[in-house]
């Protein structure tokens, strides 16, 4: 017979967030697993497991914070630990996957998620549970399975519970990113939707980065380059290559009705408030009485409380706040 089927389960915990740990292991009837978290006088984490791990199954609370760094070398090193500690498996509990927002790539960065799901899966995971990935072709990062639970349920059920009038409201998109999110809950509360479209001011131009400037041509070369394709010869000017245009988006306006009536805005990580902010005001000016923003994740950087407050936001509805 094997034993270790038998083995409860070990729980350990970072520094992230220890009291949803907690919560956790109480709702499992399980103790939380003995082990130690700390950072020394250089910053470096240390790691010390005070408990047998060999043949568990080994789950592992941790999330994103505004010390994100430290959270994911706290995580990566305690799942090494297990690992080099011949733990049977390896789970990830991260409610918000850091770096998930860096996951295309951007001019001239780097798709930085898959760098993270690199380095998690040679630290050890055989497994990870999260929530509401931002984008979920974030999965196939992994080659482990990766549960993407929803929030959906909760914050709908919130919704009908805890929002006087709500079928006076409408469901809205921040942007065209959140449109697929946004009319997901309109069909569920089956309410009408709008979408917020363009900008409140102009992005940086893809001039910026140099992608749409001309090739450079020494001084010594000829200007026509001539190109065979078949039996057929083109010829190129090189000095006269089209030049890309830059994308100019319309100012800030609403795509439906919200006159009179309670705006829902819908989100998955609300971290810098200030284009919520925005959205709430134009919501206000064309005539929504109430402005709710629901979201799965809060991270409320810099000083985004304040903000909320001096805004047209009545109310800021979270699942999951990190501080």
């Amino acid at each position: 017979m094997d034993i270790t089927c038998r083995t409860p389960i070990l729980v350990l915990s970072g520094n992230s967030h220890p009291e949803l740990t907690k919560l956790i292991c109480q709702r499992l009837d399980v103790p939380i697993a003995n082990c130690s978290v700390l950072h020394n006088t250089s910053r470096e984490t240390q790691v010390e497991i005070k408990q047998t791990v060999r043949a568990r199954d080994v789950y592992i609370v941790q999330t994103g914070t505004k010390n994100v760094n430290d959270d994911i070398m706290e995580l990566l090193i305690l799942a090494y630990a297990c690992k080099t500690s011949c733990a049977r498996s390896i789970i990830g509990v991260i409610p918000y996957l850091p770096y998930c927002k860096q996951s295309k790539m951007r001019k001239r960065g780097c798709v930085v998620s898959r760098l993270l799901a690199d380095m998690i899966q040679k630290s050890g995971f055989t497994q990870l549970i999260t929530m509401d990935l931002r984008y979920k072709e974030i999965q196939g990062f992994y080659s482990f399975p990766v549960d993407n639970l929803r929030a959906s349920s909760y914050l709908i059920q919130y919704i009908r519970e805890s929002i006087p009038d709500y079928r006076n409201s409408v469901i809205v998109s921040k942007n065209a990113n959140s449109v697929k999110r946004a009319s997901s809950y309109a069909e569920r509360l089956q309410l009408p939707l709008a979408v917020i479209h363009g900008e409140e001011k102009l992005a940086e131009h893809d001039t910026d980065d140099g992608r749409t400037s001309p090739p450079l041509v020494d001084s010594g070369t000829e200007s026509i380059t001539s190109l065979h394709v078949g039996s057929r010869i083109t010829h190129i000017d090189v000095h006269n290559l089209p030049v890309l245009i830059p994308k100019e988006k319309p100012p800030l306006h609403v795509v439906g009705d919200v006159g009179g009536k309670i705006a829902i805005v819908v989100d998955d990580l609300i971290d810098e408030v200030e284009s919520y902010v925005s959205v709430a005001e134009l919501l206000h000016d064309c005539g929504a009485y109430k402005v709710f923003v629901v979201a799965t994740h809060g991270l409320l950087s810099k000083d985004a409380p304040q903000l909320i407050q001096d805004s047209y936001i009545d109310e800021v509805s979270l699942l999951y706040f990190f501080y």
